[in-house]
C-alpha cells in the first residue's frame, strides 16, 4: 500500500504567523494551492491557513441575536464566537485565521488511514512529518493521485 511519502508534495511552500494577508492571497493565486502549513520561528508546524480561511474573512458579520430580561440582556448565541468572527474579518495577519494545532501525518501513514483523517477531521491540507520536521505536504489531488 501506498505511503505518505510516496504522494506528498515535497517542495512545501510555507508561512509564518507574520505573512500578511496580502502576501498570503498571492501564495495561494500564483502557486495554485488550498492551503499552505503555518511554522514558528523554529521550523515548526503550528498550524494550517487555507483559502476558506481568506473566504471567511470577507463573509457578513452576523450580529447575535439578544433578548432583553429585565434589566439583564441575555445573548442567544456565542458571543465567543462572534468575537473570533470580528477578529478573523479585521485580520492583517495569518495569525489571526490560521488553525492552530494542525492535524498531520507521518511519512509512514498509508493512504487509506490518510483518506480517513481527512474525511473524519475535515481537513484537506496534511502536513507531512518524519521526525518531527516538516518533511511535505499532502492535498486532496495528491490523494486522489495515489489512489488513481
Amino acid at each position: 500500500m501506498p505511503t505518505a511519502k510516496d504522494i506528498m508534495t515535497k517542495q512545501v511552500i510555507t508561512v509564518t504567523k507574520d505573512t500578511t494577508i496580502q502576501a498570503l492571497s498571492q501564495i495561494f493565486m500564483e502557486r495554485g494551492v488550498n492551503g499552505v502549513p503555518v511554522l514558528d520561528d523554529d521550523g515548526a508546524v503550528i498550524g494550517v491557513v487555507t483559502q476558506g480561511d481568506l473566504i471567511e474573512q470577507k463573509k457578513q458579520l452576523h450580529i447575535p441575536t439578544v433578548i432583553a430580561l429585565f434589566d439583564w440582556v441575555v445573548p442567544l448565541e456565542s458571543e465567543k464566537k462572534f468575537q473570533s468572527d470580528v477578529k478573523k474579518m479585521t485580520a492583517t495577519t495569518v495569525a489571526d485565521i490560521y488553525h492552530a494545532g494542525a492535524v498531520t501525518v507521518n511519512v509512514d501513514t498509508e493512504l487509506t488511514e490518510i483518506a480517513t483523517v481527512m474525511a473524519e477531521k475535515d481537513v484537506h491540507t496534511l502536513p507531512v512529518l518524519e521526525d518531527g520536521r516538516l518533511v511535505g505536504v499532502i492535498g486532496k489531488l495528491d490523494l486522489i493521485r495515489g489512489f488513481a
